[in-house]
C-alpha cells in the first residue's frame, strides 16, 4: 500500500492522490484500504514516516560504523550514508517534502530529526582527533548543513555541476566543520613527565 502510494504521488501529485487511485494501483477495494487508514491524510502520514524511519536507520548505522574514527572519516561516512538514502529515489523524495509541508509532518519531521541529532552527537563523542564541548548542537549544525544543499537539488534549484559536485563538497563542507573542533597535537618531547 506504501509502495503504491508513493507511486500515485509521484506519478499524479499530491492533489491526486486520492484514497481511490491508491487502492486502485494497490489492487485493492477503498474499504480496504480504510481498515488501514481512515484517511487520505493518515495514509499520507504512514508514508512518510516510513521513509523518514528509513532515513534515520541509515543514520544511525553509519554513525554506529564511524564510532571512534577521525572527524574526517566521520564526515565522509554520515554524508554518504544521508545522501545515498535521500538521493535512492529523488523523485519520491522531493515528493515526500510536499507531505511534510502540508500534512502535519513538522512534528514527525522533527521527531526523526532529534533522533538523528542523537546518532551524530554520539559518534562525535567518540571521535579520535577532535573533541566536542556540546556535540549534539555540533551535530545539528552539521545535519543542517548536509540537509540544506540536498532540499536545493530536490526542490529543483541545482544545476546538473551542482548534482554531480554534491557529495564531494558536501563533505568538504561538514570536514571543514568538523576539523576546527581538532585536538592540537601533542609535542611528546615538551609534555610533562
Amino acid at each position: 500500500m506504501h509502495t503504491a502510494t508513493l507511486q500515485v504521488l509521484t506519478a499524479q501529485g499530491l492533489v491526486r492522490c486520492t484514497t481511490t487511485r491508491v487502492a486502485e494501483r494497490a489492487g485493492m477495494s477503498v474499504g480496504s484500504l480504510y481498515q488501514y487508514y481512515p484517511n487520505r491524510d493518515a495514509l499520507l502520514a504512514a508514508v512518510l514516516e516510513k521513509h523518514l524511519v528509513h532515513v534515520a536507520e541509515t543514520v544511525e548505522q553509519a554513525c554506529d560504523q564511524h564510532q571512534g574514527a577521525t572527524v574526517a572519516e566521520m564526515a565522509s561516512g554520515f554524508v554518504t550514508a544521508f545522501l545515498a538514502v535521500k538521493l535512492m529515489d529523488p523523485t519520491a523524495s522531493k515528493a515526500l517534502y510536499a507531505i511534510a509541508a502540508e500534512r502535519g509532518g513538522a512534528e514527525l519531521v522533527a521527531r526523526i530529526n532529534k533522533r538523528m541529532v542523537g546518532a551524530v552527537a554520539a559518534m562525535l563523542g567518540t571521535a579520535s582527533d577532535a573533541r566536542f564541548d556540546d556535540p549534539f548542537l555540533t551535530a545539528a549544525i552539521s545535519i543542517s548543513a548536509v540537509v540544506g544543499p540536498v532540499r536545493t537539488l530536490l526542490e529543483g534549484n541545482a544545476t546538473p555541476a551542482y548534482e554531480a559536485g554534491l557529495e564531494q563538497q558536501v563533505t568538504r563542507l561538514l570536514r571543514a566543520y568538523l576539523q576546527t573542533f581538532q585536538s592540537p597535537p601533542i609535542d611528546r618531547e615538551r609534555a610533562p613527565k
